[in-house]
């Protein structure tokens, strides 16, 4: 078996990440902590998570042609990412971010986030085009919601008609055509991007998640002709609702304390997707994309805090005494 081969059609953006222990009221001036910058963005990071677990990966965006676009594109580069095919834009700037930390003594960070989109909103239908075909070659196509909605709509029916699976990573929230929802296989919101969609909340604290809800909100979303649907729950975990296998919870690792949230959605839904398009378990495929988030939010930065598949699986072996056959990913 060859490695997986994922297509990423999504965002760059450049975090501008400041902290503080004190968010600031409305009218309010406090004093920060430290103020840095990493490469981000839901559609590189999680291109980025991918290739650093292994995976074949290719990405298309759009960038500025700007000193932020050069330092986005070369650490898709240096993670191994396919970006013969990435995009620019001569007059709009590239994304970006800012990023505020909110650093209380004791307590788990917690993050506030506003995104410029620049030149992500500029993908035209002819820029992609050439996808009408081209995907036929990927194994699995990963969208998100920072780029077009036109965009996605036409990726995944271009994946579609060609057999190809489809993961839409469905966030920031944004309504949902039925047409994109019949064409994925794959739909990977956040609580409250679920929320949003089907109007459910889910319950929980800790590893205790009120499944009667979870399982209403995963089945909401399937009725909407998804075939797969996992949420994942912050600190709680994740719930994944399958097609024709039934129906998965997997906790968060337990002992990780927080230090910067900012990709752990991302790392996520990259490392979930490595393992689906490895034919991996599904309780092994959660257990392992929970670990890599786990080790993701124990460090700074988006794309510098994603880990690489030895830190994964040492991490396992550490956490549960066993890992994943990943030599196809080696």
């Amino acid at each position: 078996m060859a490695k997986p081969k994922i297509l990423v059609v999504g965002s760059f953006v450049m975090d501008q990440i400041a902290t503080t222990t004190v968010f600031p009221r409305e009218g309010q001036t406090v004093l920060g902590g430290t103020f840095t910058k990493a490469p981000g963005g839901k559609g590189a990071n999680q291109a980025v998570q991918m290739a650093r677990l292994g995976a074949d990966v290719t990405m298309v965006g759009k960038l500025g042609r700007d000193s932020n676009g050069e330092d986005m594109v070369r650490t898709c580069k240096e993670a191994g990412i396919n970006t013969d095919y990435v995009l620019y834009d001569d007059t709009l700037p590239s994304g970006c971010s800012v990023i505020i930390l909110e650093e209380a003594p004791g307590k788990q960070t917690v993050n506030r986030i506003i995104v410029l989109s620049g030149s992500n909103m500029s993908i035209t239908p002819d820029d992609v085009a050439f996808l009408k075909e081209k995907v036929a070659e990927f194994d699995l196509v990963v969208l998100q919601l920072e780029i077009p909605m036109e965009i996605n709509e036409l990726v995944a029916a271009y994946a579609y008609e060609k057999g190809v699976p489809v993961m839409l990573n469905s966030a920031p929230s944004a309504p949902l055509s039925d047409e994109l929802l019949s064409h994925l296989t794959y739909i990977s919101p956040n609580e409250h991007e679920a929320f949003d969609m089907v109007g459910i909340q889910i319950s929980h604290s800790g590893k205790d998640v009120n499944m009667d809800e979870a399982k209403a909100a995963t089945a909401a979303l399937k009725a909407k002709g998804v075939k797969n649907v996992l949420i994942t729950l912050g600190e709680s975990g994740a719930v994944l609702d399958t097609e024709k296998d039934g129906f998965f919870y997997s906790p968060c690792v337990d002992g990780i304390m927080a230090v910067d949230p900012t990709a752990a959605g991302d790392s996520f839904v990259g490392a979930l997707s490595v393992g689906l398009s490895c034919g991996w378990g599904y309780e092994e495929t959660l257990r392992f994309a929970n670990h890599t988030a786990g080790l993701t939010v124990s460090a700074m930065g988006a794309m510098p805090s994603l880990p690489t598949l030895d830190r994964v699986e040492a991490f396992l072996k550490e956490k549960t005494g066993a890992a994943p056959d990943t030599s196809v990913l080696k």
